[in-house]
């Protein structure tokens, strides 16, 4: 354990999931609410509009778990001794590629294709198999031999596919004769002869899942000034869809997230003080709503 502590201990572990999963989630979630209104609102819908917040929000966090695991098994990576190489490559048409995971030893070099579950269905596995054969070539182009490539699905609780992906990724470690591995869970630490990361890796997720609460927060006046101090950097033609939009205040959508309005008047003098034709607009436009729906 005391590489994983040197380089990312509990505290940091902790930070590298806090920071991809809930950092400027509230500038992120308006961002959706202006451009896809239709999603929230509407009268054929089975839920309210808190349950449809939060139904987003939840969706949101799962997504972004698996930027934060991507960080987290590199710096990880990095704890083993590797060096890790720059994870952007271009196809033969210049198209850009980001890998996973891209490290050597001196030696071999290796890719991963990370992904949280193996739960796919069939027209998404085939794509991952594309997806991980596009950069296969290149690299192989690269590195020859001496190219190491793994498919890795961290949660080893779910393999759908199994069967599927080792059958493709054993037929493309014949035709390009490298090396091509399909690991679940610890087998991707096992092979690195560091089966014991896997438990530290599980015993920290415990920890940092009991400290979460039961469920995000909604209400952004809970916390009107740091609510005002990340939705301030929110661009113009976000706030004008949003706050003109009648629907999003009809159905209860902005008074869900703004329970009390306190945020909204901190909002509003902010636009009143930059001084603006745009803002003096907007600021007409939310102060009449705010009148109208906040009383």
């Amino acid at each position: 354990m005391a590489n994983l502590e040197k380089n990312i201990n509990y505290e940091k572990f902790k930070e590298i999931l806090n920071k991809h999963i809930f950092k400027d989630e509230k500038i992120e979630l308006l961002k959706k609410i202006a451009e896809y209104p239709e999603r929230f609102i509407g009268l054929f819908r089975t839920t309210k509009p808190a349950a449809k917040i939060l139904q987003n929000l939840l969706q949101s966090h799962e997504i972004r778990m698996g930027d934060a695991l991507e960080e987290i098994i590199e710096e990880i990576l990095k704890s083993f001794g590797f060096d890790v190489l720059d994870k952007n490559i271009k196809s033969k048409s210049e198209e850009v590629l980001l890998l996973d995971q891209y490290f050597t030893d001196g030696e071999k070099y290796y890719f991963i294709e990370q992904k949280i579950r193996d739960d796919h269905d069939s027209t998404k596995k085939r794509g991952q198999i594309s997806n991980f054969e596009a950069k296969l070539e290149i690299l192989y182009k690269k590195h020859g031999s001496n190219l190491i490539g793994i498919m890795y699905f961290i949660d080893d609780t779910l393999d759908k596919n199994k069967n599927y992906y080792f059958s493709q990724i054993e037929s493309l470690s014949k035709f390009y004769k490298v090396s091509l591995k399909l690991f679940y869970g610890r087998e991707l630490f096992d092979y690195f002869n560091r089966p014991k990361m896997w438990e530290y890796i599980l015993i920290y997720l415990k920890q940092w899942k009991k400290e979460l609460p039961e469920f995000p927060e909604i209400d952004f006046d809970s916390n009107s000034n740091a609510s005002f101090k990340e939705l301030k950097k929110l661009e113009l033609r976000f706030w004008r869809k949003i706050i003109d939009n009648k629907e999003l205040w009809e159905d209860g959508i902005m008074q869900t997230i703004f329970k009390s309005g306190k945020t909204l008047k901190k909002i509003l003098e902010f636009f009143k003080q930059q001084k603006s034709v745009p803002y003096e607009e907007l600021s007409k436009i939310l102060e009449e709503k705010m009148k109208k729906y906040y009383n």
